[in-house]
């Protein structure tokens, strides 16, 4: 089986969570295929496209049009797609017409010339009951026999036999490889006033697309799925939900890791509470600075790893309007992975407090270094830490420094979430979730090589 995997998420100016689940499914996918099996990546028209290509994945083969034109042609169901593919996969809601224009095309022809056809049988039937309406007692109607076979005039004849079967000619012809589309959460629908207007109409837009074209959709987690399913009219055998993982990379210390540490400027070990995200008002930055200001705060000062988003955020004036000292809140921007595995490994605590998630990466990434976490009881956040972090509500800064208070203040408590934490990482792969996605493609592509559980699900 080849599989067509859009890649255009590595090469956004920020790629953020969608572009390292991007990164690390196709990179997976690659490892884990059966002989045979092939990941080829797509992207738009561009010069350089160093930063999308993936150890075992072919390419990335452009399409014919830049960013912009591709979502634009895409957002109205034409334009390029891949090619020469059994399944095409979007990672996320960027998603092309299965067949490209000519699929797109040829469809709409092979429905008109279907629906011609229809057209023909519900025409004869009435001129039918019309004519025997008419036909005189002797039984004539215009020289034919009663009884005997009406011949139909010669367009009528071709509209009901020719034009159908020119149009299953057709559509057995046509491109259409199967559509997997990932669909990482419910925001656009449930917390709208956290994306741009127009990123919000645009997904909006796009995932009413996957929800009528994609012969099945991946969501991270079945929190995700139930919100999902409350918005868009995607039939459960269609919905699939296949966990994230975490990357080597991020896991693997590198040796100099004292060097790196010096080189960020991180405190001692331990000594630091860490926020992993874009930069963006979901991310519930706001929630943790405020935290930094109770009563019972333990003091830690806050690093932020991650890309600035949109919304304007700043750190530091996010902090100077929080009142804390400049010394309190410390950004390291966006890292390469060998410095946040250092970062995470150095960790006191990590904060999650996100308004929305549909899965929590970090949570994972933390958990496998042993950090304790305080996650949001946003629901797929709950769902992924399980009972290995402390949960304080959405937006409840109080509740947020109480848990960091509890974690700095009992080493016990320290110690069971960090076991639970590695216990529970070990749970999520990208190995695992590479092999799910293969079943899921060879089922909707309708292989008899695939092992389906006892709830339909691939």
């Amino acid at each position: 089986m080849r599989v067509g995997f859009l890649v255009e998420q590595l090469l956004a100016p920020v790629p953020g969570g969608t572009g390292r689940y991007s990164a690390e499914l196709a990179t997976a996918l690659a490892r884990r295929g059966a002989p045979g099996d092939g990941v080829v990546g797509w992207c738009a028209a561009r010069r350089g496209v160093d930063a999308a290509s993936l150890p075992g994945v072919l390419g990335p083969l452009r399409l014919g049009l830049p960013r912009w034109a591709l979502a634009t042609a895409w957002s109205r169901g034409v334009g390029p797609a891949p090619t020469g593919v059994d399944v095409i996969h979007a990672p996320t809601l960027l998603l092309p017409p299965a067949g490209g224009s000519v699929g797109w095309a040829t469809g709409s022809l092979v429905d008109t010339l279907r629906g011609s056809g229809r057209s023909g049988i519900s025409d004869r039937s009435e001129s039918d009951r019309s004519a025997a309406d008419h036909r005189d007692e002797s039984g004539r109607d215009g020289g034919r026999s009663a009884g005997g076979p009406v011949r139909p005039p010669f367009a009528e004849w071709a509209a009901h036999s020719v034009a159908p079967a020119l149009g299953d000619a057709l559509d057995r012809r046509r491109p259409r490889p199967k559509l997997v589309v990932t669909i990482h959460d419910a925001v656009p629908w449930t917390h709208p006033e956290t994306l741009t207007p127009h990123g919000a109409r645009w997904h909006r837009l796009m995932g009413e697309r996957a929800a009528r074209h994609a012969d099945a959709v991946i969501v991270p987690t079945l929190a995700v799925a139930a919100e999902v399913a409350r918005h868009l009219p995607i039939p459960p055998e269609r919905l699939h939900a296949i966990g994230e993982g975490v990357a080597e990379a991020v896991v693997r210390v590198p040796p100099d890791a004292d060097a790196r540490a010096a080189r960020l400027g991180l405190p001692p070990p331990g000594g630091y509470l860490l926020t992993l995200a874009t930069l963006e008002p979901r991310k519930g930055l706001n929630t943790a600075l405020a935290a930094l200001r109770r009563p019972d705060d333990p003091g830690l000062p806050l690093v932020h790893v991650g890309a600035v988003g949109w919304g304007g955020l700043d750190v530091r004036t996010e902090a100077a309007r929080h009142g804390l000292d400049g010394s309190r809140v410390r950004t390291l921007g966006r890292i390469s992975d060998e410095d946040l595995a250092v970062v995470l490994s150095r960790a006191g605590v990590l904060l999650a407090p996100s308004r929305s998630e549909g899965f929590g990466l970090p949570v994972v990434e933390a958990m496998a270094h042993g950090v304790p976490v305080v996650i949001s009881d946003a629901p797929a956040l709950v769902e992924v830490a399980g009972d290995a972090a402390l949960v304080a509500g959405v937006g409840d800064a109080a509740a947020l420094s109480a848990a960091v208070a509890r974690i700095v203040g009992d080493p016990v408590l320290r110690g069971r979430l960090s076991a639970a934490g590695r216990t529970r990482a070990q749970a999520f792969t990208w190995n695992a979730a590479a092999e799910a996605t293969w079943a899921l493609y060879r089922r909707v592509g309708g292989s008899p090589a695939v092992s389906v559980a006892a709830d339909g699900r691939a």
